[in-house]
C-alpha cells in the first residue's frame, strides 16, 4: 500500500471521527469508533470499520450511518480539499471483537493455572 493511499486513509479515519463525534445522533450508552479506513488503491471507494460497544447495538448503529451515509459524504467532500475523494460505506469491524474474545479465552486461562 502506498504512502499516499495510508495518508488518506488516516486522514478520512480523523475527518469521519469528528463528524461521528459531533454530528451523528446516537442512541444513549452506545460508543461508535471508527478502527480503520481501507481505500482503493484509485481512491474511488473507502471502507469505514465501525466498531460498536454494547456489540449488540451494531446492527442499530449501522442502519443509523447507513441512512445518513449521503450528509456524512457531503461533509467529508467539504472537509477534504482533495480529488478524487473515495466514496464511503460503513462495515462491522469483526478483528475487535475477535481480540476481545482472544483476551476473555487469555483470562479464563489465567484462572485455570492458579
Amino acid at each position: 500500500m502506498s504512502k499516499r493511499i495510508q495518508r488518506v486513509n488516516q486522514l478520512i479515519k480523523k475527518e469521519l471521527g469528528q463528524i461521528l463525534l459531533r454530528e451523528v445522533e446516537f442512541p444513549e450508552n452506545v460508543l461508535a469508533t471508527i478502527t480503520r479506513v481501507e481505500t482503493t488503491p484509485n481512491l474511488i471507494e473507502g471502507k469505514v470499520f465501525v466498531s460498536v460497544m454494547p456489540e449488540d447495538k451494531t446492527e442499530r448503529i449501522l442502519q443509523i450511518l447507513n441512512r445518513q451515509i449521503y450528509d456524512i459524504q457531503q461533509k467529508l467532500n467539504k472537509r477534504l480539499k482533495m480529488r478524487p475523494l473515495p466514496r464511503i460505506y460503513f462495515v462491522v469491524e469483526k478483528e475487535t471483537a475477535k481480540a476481545g474474545r482472544i483476551e476473555e479465552i487469555l483470562e479464563e486461562l489465567k484462572k485455570e493455572e492458579k
